[in-house]
C-alpha cells in the first residue's frame, strides 16, 4: 500500500471496531479510516500497530495515543485537544467494538460535550458473535459484561439477572467460569439451556452447548482456555406464555419423538427441558 495519506477525514471522533480473532474480519471503511485519520488513539498501541502492519497501513508520523481506562484522565486532554484543532481521531480497543466491556465511555462523553462529531465505523463483536453461535433466541437479550468479583454485589448481580425476560450474554475468565457455571445452578436453574463460547473466530474456536448444569460438569473436567463469552437462555419466569409453549410443542411433537421434540422447543423459546419434556408429555397423553 502507498504510504501517501488517502483523502482526508472530516474532523470528528471515529470508533472503529477491530478483529476479535481473525484479522482478515476487519471492515474496509475501518482500514480506511485507519489509514486516514490524522491521530490514532488505542487501548493497546502494540496490539493497534499489528493490526496496521498486517493489513499495510503506514502509521507514517502520526500521533498514536494510548488510551485506555487507567489512563483516561491524563490521555484524554490529549485527544479532545486534537478534536479541538479540527483533526480526525480514531479509537480502537484491543479487539472489537470501542465501549462495549472496553474504555472510550468517558472519552465519547467528553467529545459530545465538546460538540465534536462523533461516529462509529462497526464490525466485530464478540457479544453479537457468540449471540449468533448459541443457538438460543435473539429477538432480545442482554449484555452483562463480566460478573461482580466478590461480595453482595455478585449476589445482587445473580438475582437481578435471573427473571431478565431476554437471552443474556456475559464475559467471563477462562480461570473464574467453573465458579460462575457453579453460582448459576445454584441460583437459578440448573437446566436453562447456555452456551460457552470460547476464542471466538480464532484457531481454536468451540462452541459447547446445553444446560447450565452440562456445562458446570464439563468445565470441570476439561477447564476450557482463551476468552469466553458465557450465552444464556432466559429464566422460566419470564418465560413465553403457555399458549405460544404448548403450540411449539405440538409443531415439533408432529414429526419428532417426545425428547427430541421437548429440546428443541428448550432451545427455542430458551425454557427448561425440563418443564418442557414434562409438557410435551401431557401435550402427547392428551392427544391420545
Amino acid at each position: 500500500m502507498s504510504e501517501d495519506p488517502p483523502n482526508r477525514l472530516a474532523p470528528g471522533l471515529y470508533l472503529v471496531a477491530t478483529p476479535i480473532g481473525s484479522a482478515r474480519d476487519i471492515t474496509l471503511r475501518a482500514l480506511d479510516i485507519l489509514a486516514a485519520a490524522d491521530v490514532l488513539a488505542a487501548e493497546d498501541t502494540r496490539s493497534a500497530r499489528r493490526l496496521m502492519e498486517i493489513h499495510g497501513i503506514a502509521l507514517a508520523g502520526r500521533p498514536l495515543i494510548a488510551y485506555h481506562d487507567q489512563n483516561g484522565p491524563q490521555a484524554r486532554p490529549r485527544v479532545m485537544a486534537a478534536l479541538a484543532e479540527g483533526r480526525s481521531v480514531a479509537y480502537v480497543s484491543d479487539a472489537g467494538t470501542p465501549l462495549i466491556a472496553d474504555p472510550g465511555y468517558q472519552l465519547v462523553r467528553a467529545a459530545l460535550a465538546g460538540a465534536h462529531p462523533v461516529t462509529a465505523a462497526p464490525g466485530p463483536s464478540a457479544v453479537l458473535t457468540a449471540l449468533s453461535l448459541s443457538g438460543l433466541p435473539t429477538d432480545r437479550f442482554l449484555f452483562a459484561g463480566f460478573p461482580p468479583p466478590k461480595g453482595g454485589a455478585r449476589q445482587r448481580w445473580l438475582a437481578e439477572l435471573a427473571d431478565t425476560p431476554a437471552t443474556l450474554v456475559m464475559f467471563e475468565s477462562p480461570k473464574r467460569i467453573h465458579r460462575l457455571l457453579e453460582e448459576l445452578c445454584q441460583a437459578w436453574d440448573a437446566d436453562r439451556p447456555a452456551a460457552l463460547c470460547r476464542e471466538l473466530t480464532k484457531r481454536f474456536e468451540e462452541v459447547r452447548r446445553g444446560p447450565l448444569s452440562d456445562l458446570r460438569d464439563a468445565v470441570a473436567t476439561d477447564p476450557p482456555r482463551g476468552e469466553i463469552v458465557l450465552v444464556v437462555g432466559q429464566g422460566a419466569a419470564a418465560a413465553t406464555d403457555q399458549d405460544v409453549v404448548d403450540a411449539a410443542l405440538r409443531a415439533a411433537l408432529a414429526d419428532q419423538p417426545v425428547k427430541a421434540a421437548s429440546a428443541a422447543v428448550a432451545t427455542e423459546l430458551g425454557l427448561p427441558r425440563r418443564d418442557m419434556y414434562q409438557r410435551a408429555l401431557d401435550l402427547k397423553k392428551a392427544e391420545e
